[in-house]
This record gives structure tokens, C-alpha cells and sequence, in this order.
């Protein structure tokens, strides 16, 4: 996961039973369509796979399946951090690292209340960093209980204790996102950005890659995204890509990840829309707009000639 290996890390949904159970046979085919799409990486026990609907036993479980279900295809990262005493997340972190991650991906905002300060929290990232030996870790900027983002000073302090591997940027501001990847350069490291508004331009800067909620409609067309970004010959589909991202990026964010699940069922797979976290109602109105998301994708896949896995 180096700024160098340019690829696309979906933040997995847990596909449900309508009785709420985890639905492993489902959660193996959407894990086999993210890799049949060419996903570099999975993200998974993360905030659209409702890791905090989930029980420790359930993250657990569902971490070892698509470990499994990769089989060293690609690397797999996981959440590993619930808040509670330092030691009681890191007891999990290295639970976490023993289904077979590549990395445990901590929550900033788990590891410090909002009203309390910076240096309050890299004081407990260094005792986390202490209490879980040669864990290679990873943080995601997760809105969940409240966004704290990462100064460029701090990451770079915590890249160079060699632990830091994997970061997920929500900062949705492309300055930070290059200063980051400024204080980072050089490191055995891989910032990938979740905001597809400027997706070209992250990748540009020298992101690794990217890593959003859309790979959960048409992860293909992210790994397009990824493989093309820079290339002159097809700069004006790069752009429409663009276009398209940022002109839907209000439909696919509506009612989610319900109307994700509804994506995936026109698609063909088996995928029921049950979902733990209440996140709104799924309308006639939100219906007919991810209808029309659907039809505008299949025109915009033809035209570009992607192949896709179901």
C-alpha cells in the first residue's frame, strides 16, 4: 500500500439476512465482485459495512470470511479501534491482526473526545502504537461520533515510527491531501481519499489511490479511474468520469447504504437491503433517483467499454 501502487480500496458494505444475520454467502460474492472489478485492497469492518451495528464477535467473523474469501489476493485492512480504555483497544487491534490483516485501521475519533486536544491524542496513538508490538496500523478519518482530521505534522510524526502503513483521507480539501503526502514522502506508506470531487487531482499529488463509497455502486469504474487518470489519450473520458462522480455524488450518499445495496440487486447480486443503522427512509423519490443513476451508469460503461462482474 505505497503512493507508487495506484488502486482502489472499496470500504465494504456487510450484506445482510432479512432477519439481520450476517449474510456470509453474500458477504463471498460481494467480496469476489470487489476483486473480479480489480480492487487493489478491501477495507473491511468499516463505517459502510456498519461496523458499529456489529458485535466484537460479528467484526471478527466477518474479517476472517473475506480474509478467507481473499486468500492473499490483495491486502486487507480492518478497523480495530471502539473506544474505551487504550489498552482495552489495543487487546482488539491485535485480534484484529490475527484474522490475517495487512493493517488495523484505528479511528481518530475514538482515540480522543472532540474537546480534547491534539497533543492528547498522539500521546495515546504513541501508547496504542506501544501496547500492540510490531502491529502495522492505519488511520481513517471516520465522521462517526465526529470528523477529527489529521494535521500533515502529526501524520508525518506517526509515519515515521515505521508503524503507520495506510491512511484514509476525509478531509475533502486538496491542500491538506498534498501536504500530506509531502510530510509523508519517502515512507513505506499509502494515503488513499475517499472525496471522489477531486479524485483526478488527489491522484495527481501522488495519492496510492482512492477509497469511497462509489466503489459500492461501480467499483470498475473506480479502478478505471485509478488506471487512467493520467493519461492523455483518453483525457476527455477522464473528465466525463469526473463530471459524473461529482454530479451524482449527492444521490449515492442519500439514504446509504441502503440505495448502494439497491445498486448491487440491479445488477444481480443477491443482496438483500436490510441494513442495522437507521439512515432514512428508502422513498419512490430516492428509488427513481438511483433508477436513473443505474441508467446513466450502463451508458457511461458502454461508452467507455468496461467490463463488468455482474
Amino acid at each position: 500500500m505505497e503512493n507508487s501502487q495506484k488502486g482502489f480500496i472499496p470500504v465494504m458494505l456487510t450484506p445482510f439476512q432479512d432477519n439481520g444475520n450476517i449474510d456470509f454467502d453474500a458477504l463471498t460474492r460481494l467480496t469476489e465482485l470487489y476483486l473480479e472489478a480489480g480492487a487493489k485492497g478491501l477495507f473491511a469492518n468499516c463505517l459502510s459495512s456498519e461496523m458499529f451495528e456489529l458485535t466484537d464477535e460479528e467484526r471478527i467473523q466477518a474479517i476472517k470470511h473475506v480474509v478467507k474469501v481473499v486468500d492473499g489476493a490483495v491486502p486487507v485492512v480492518a478497523t480495530g479501534t471502539f473506544g474505551g480504555a487504550i489498552g482495552k483497544q489495543a487487546d482488539f487491534v491485535k485480534k484484529v491482526n490475527d484474522t490475517g490483516t495487512e493493517a488495523v485501521i484505528l479511528i481518530t475519533s475514538l482515540l480522543a473526545g472532540q474537546d480534547e486536544s491534539d497533543a492528547v491524542f498522539n500521546e495515546r496513538v504513541f501508547q496504542l502504537l506501544n501496547l500492540t508490538s510490531d502491529v502495522p496500523v492505519g488511520f481513517y478519518e471516520c465522521p462517526v461520533p465526529y470528523k477529527r482530521l489529521l494535521s500533515h505534522e502529526q501524520l508525518k510524526s506517526f509515519v515515521e515510527t515505521g508503524r503507520v502503513i495506510y491512511h484514509k483521507d476525509t478531509s475533502l480539501n486538496i491542500e491538506d491531501i498534498k501536504n500530506k503526502l509531502k510530510a509523508t514522502e519517502g515512507f513505506k506508506f499509502g494515503l488513499y481519499d475517499a472525496y471522489m470531487v477531486h479524485a483526478v487531482e488527489s491522484l495527481k499529488a501522488g495519492s496510492a489511490g482512492l477509497s469511497c463509497i462509489q466503489g459500492n455502486y461501480f467499483p470498475e469504474l473506480i479502478v478505471w479511474l485509478c488506471n487512467y487518470y493520467d493519461d492523455p489519450s483518453v483525457q476527455a473520458e477522464v473528465d466525463r468520469v469526473q463530471r459524473f462522480l461529482i454530479e451524482n455524488m449527492d444521490v449515492m450518499h442519500n439514504v446509504y447504504p441502503i440505495v448502494s445495496k439497491y445498486f448491487l440487486q440491479k445488477r444481480g447480486l443477491n443482496i438483500s437491503l436490510f441494513t442495522r443503522r437507521a439512515v432514512g427512509d428508502f422513498t419512490a423519490t430516492v428509488t427513481k433517483e438511483i433508477e436513473t443513476l443505474y441508467t446513466n451508469y450502463n451508458l457511461l460503461q458502454k461508452d467507455l467499454d468496461l467490463k463488468v462482474a455482474i
